[in-house]
């Protein structure tokens, strides 16, 4: 792999590290789905505008287009639907490594959608990343305000889910269509769920357009959404999807230490064992675990 193929796949972890901090900062300014809805439309009419004006040409597969719907709806309207609402349950730190056993669902997705199958050593991946997960969950589980902890990580895996999805597809489509253009699209169609339910059961008006929103709000919309999915889009033209998915691992490390640094987050030994058993999870899955390389796109 090229050295700054790894720099671009690594600084991708870190900008989605950053997410789950920004979120549980924002939402102490503005309803959750509100927040989210904002941060998709922002990031994608800044991809559309840009796009546009570099004169980037529309998709015209209606084949392109249904596939980055079920990315929108997947990675924009599941994905930040779950991360909002997490954010309010499960800390930052937490969050993050729950939220990023993501490439173990996506190796078992693969098997299905690109004909992919586990080795031996995919299977014990996976084990070991269930078993981390059951192991940071179990001592909250035991103890008082279970309820909303169990919550939390049910939103967390709903995110898992749409993030997984929407992965998958958008390999298949990575070298057929303009990585602007497309992540604007996905971005718009899958803020509009998010914007429907906002209007239902939200009040815009609670908003509080403090300092510390506009930061939250912009970080996500620029950093977290917008320049982490076109950079991503670029890899995966280069880099089969599982390789790529290889490196996130360290978006767990990236926010574990955040949490550690900037919310007085406290990890024990549960906490610590845990997040090495859903990493080793993840690394083997990815490294070891898949019998076949990936089918590389769909035809435009």
């Amino acid at each position: 792999m090229k050295i700054l193929t790894t720099a671009k796949i690594i600084f991708a972890m870190f900008l989605w590290a950053i997410c789950y901090p920004l979120i549980t900062m924002g939402i102490a300014y503005a309803p959750h789905l509100t927040f989210a809805t904002m941060r998709a439309v922002m990031a994608g009419i800044i991809l559309l505008g840009l796009a546009l004006a570099l004169g980037r040409p529309l998709p015209r597969c209606g084949k392109i287009w249904m596939t980055l719907a079920v990315i929108g709806f997947g990675a924009t309207s599941l994905g930040y639907f779950g991360m909002f609402h997490a954010a309010e349950f499960v800390s930052p730190g937490i969050a993050t490594v729950i939220g990023n056993t993501q490439p173990l669902l996506a190796a078992g997705l693969a098997g299905v959608v690109l004909g992919e199958r586990l080795t031996v050593w995919g299977k014990l991946g996976l084990v070991l990343g269930f078993l981390g997960i059951v192991v940071i969950a179990a001592p909250r589980l035991f103890a008082g305000g279970q309820e909303s902890y169990l919550t939390g990580i049910a939103y967390i895996v709903l995110a898992a889910l749409g993030i997984t999805v929407s992965n998958v597809m958008l390999k298949r489509i990575a070298d057929t269509v303009d990585p602007l253009m497309a992540i604007g699209v996905q971005l718009l169609i899958g803020s509009i769920p998010l914007a429907v339910i906002a209007a239902m059961t939200e009040d815009v008006t609670l908003i509080q357009w403090s300092p510390g929103f506009l930061f939250a709000l912009v970080g996500l919309a620029v950093f977290g959404s917008a320049l982490v999915y076109v950079i991503w889009m670029s890899v995966l033209v280069e880099v089969p999807l599982n390789k790529a998915n290889a490196f996130s691992f360290l978006v767990p490390v990236f926010g574990l230490t955040m949490g550690l640094l900037y919310y007085g987050e406290s990890l024990g030994w549960p906490e610590l064992i845990g997040s090495s058993l859903a990493l080793a999870g993840v690394m083997i899955v990815t490294q070891k675990g898949i019998a076949q390389p990936a089918l590389v796109g769909v035809a435009a």
